[in-house]
């Protein structure tokens, strides 16, 4: 096998299904498109994925909502990245993304997020880069909640060590959710292709992801305090990640999931490029806010 760091991490950022439990919202836009306070819902996973450093990207999604969602998102030049667009006929399950993107892939490692996560940490852009710089295996994220039925579940022993993981369980083993957010080798389409289809009839990622912990090569980080993680699938988990961000950046005046600061805090683009971006929007305080950004050479947390 070659060496996966012959080539660099790319990342996949699944943004389809129907959206059924945010219906009637979901019945005429997609639910990535939907608002999280002042910015759309694939937003926020797609920092997560730039903070990563990752700047080629493969946004997956229905027949429906493909065209709207690259109205939005562009080719990804203005921000330094490069965007691509998959359609996924319907929906056949997480894991078969990386079947969808095979060709695109070509055998590079890869990230994959899920269009309606929100992660927020202060630290969280050198957990990321420990993810990006292991050299085999799968990394995932596991969080703590009280709903960890509708979720795959990881258990640890008292070492910390991975001993279990199951996906949506009547009974669960632990409050131990894993997150939407995934790192994976390049061996990750040719594990991707073994899986079965579930009772559900769905390729799962938790399948996936027993692949690699079964060959003893499945990392789980587990996000403690500090860490937010909201899945913003619901309409009660929507108002909750709205009012999260909007509490974050009247409180702290710090960005949450504006991809244009973190192109310009990772050097993807410069300042003036940044003011460029800023001036489209100077009705509004994101866009004052990124020309806070761009003139003052603001710290990102």
């Amino acid at each position: 096998m070659t060496n996966q760091h012959e080539k660099s991490i790319k990342g996949i950022l699944l943004a389809g299904g129907s959206g059924t439990r945010l219906y009637p919202l979901t019945a005429v836009s997609s639910k990535q498109l939907l608002p999280i306070y002042d910015k759309p819902m694939i937003y926020y996973p797609l920092t997560t994925l730039m903070l990563a450093g990752i700047r080629e990207i493969m946004i997956i999604s229905t027949p429906h909502d493909i065209p709207q969602i690259k109205r939005l998102l562009g080719n990804g030049s203005d921000i330094g990245m490069k965007f691509d667009y998959c359609v996924q006929p319907k929906p056949e399950g997480i894991a078969q993304a990386f079947v969808l993107a095979e060709e695109w892939l070509d055998a590079s490692p890869c990230a994959l997020v899920l269009g309606d996560n929100l992660i927020f940490a202060s630290h969280l852009s050198q957990l990321l880069q420990k993810a990006v710089q292991r050299k085999s295996g799968a990394t995932i994220f596991s969080y703590q909640v009280s709903d960890p039925e509708r979720y795959g579940v990881v258990t640890f022993d008292e070492n910390g060590k991975v001993t279990q993981i199951v996906e949506k369980p009547k009974d669960p083993p632990s409050n131990w959710a894993v997150t939407g957010l995934y790192f994976y080798d390049s061996r990750v389409t040719e594990y991707a292709k073994k899986i079965k289809p579930s009772a559900r009839g769905e390729y799962e990622i938790t399948d996936l992801n027993k692949i690699y912990f079964e060959n003893d090569n499945l990392h789980v980080e587990r996000l403690g305090r500090g860490c937010a993680w909201l899945d913003a699938g619901i309409p009660a988990s929507l108002m909750q990640a709205g009012n999260f961000v909007q509490m974050i950046q009247a409180r702290q005046g710090i960005l949450v999931g504006s991809p244009a600061e973190v192109a310009y805090h990772r050097g993807f683009i410069n300042a003036e490029q940044l003011r460029a971006i800023a001036k489209k929007l100077n009705k509004t305080d994101l866009g004052r806010m990124l020309m806070d950004v761009a003139n003052e050479g603001f710290n990102q947390k």
